[in-house]
């Protein structure tokens, strides 16, 4: 019988080690050439929103979709940014700096969920952002675990 197993964001170190995660990314976007344009307007509180939508997809508190609209909304701040693959490829590595740098655990099984979760993230919103795109906004929180090996999606009624 397996004992229980925590949360990703219980894993992480829960809030307080989001909120160092996306404060540190954040203040590394500011001074990046190929990243600061896209976030030049960005509020006060953008990092701990992020640090709030990271955790509820991770497992903690729904205090996103609580408080700033859930999914839906995080799909709506993407559209029609024109986010391009360099841009979403610099995100994702500035985030792992910033996550060696506030010692987020750097087990191979968390780091794995961990950039699963932006590799899936930041693709979601790259094609979000492009012109005619028309997500569904009405799409559930995604909730992110531990994952687990069974090989590729197949669709039902292929092999």
């Amino acid at each position: 019988m397996q004992k229980d197993v925590p949360t990703l964001f219980e894993w992480a170190g829960g809030a307080a080690a989001l909120h160092r995660l996306t404060r540190v990314f954040y203040d590394k976007v500011r001074s990046d050439p190929l990243l600061e344009p896209v976030f030049r307007n960005m509020s006060g509180d953008h990092p701990a929103h992020v640090a709030a939508f990271i955790g509820e997809v991770f497992g903690g508190p729904k205090d996103y979709s609580e408080t700033h609209g859930g999914h839906p909304a995080m799909i709506s701040h993407h559209l029609n940014r024109h986010l391009t693959e360099a841009q979403r490829r610099q995100w994702i590595a500035l985030l792992l700096d910033a996550a060696d740098e506030v010692e987020l655990p750097d087990d191979p099984e968390f780091r794995s969920a961990f950039v699963a979760y932006l590799e899936w993230g930041t693709r979601l919103a790259k094609l979000n952002s492009q012109d005619g795109a028309a997500p569904a906004l009405h799409e559930p929180m995604p909730r992110w675990g531990w994952g687990v090996p069974g090989g590729p999606y197949v669709p039902s009624g292929k092999s």
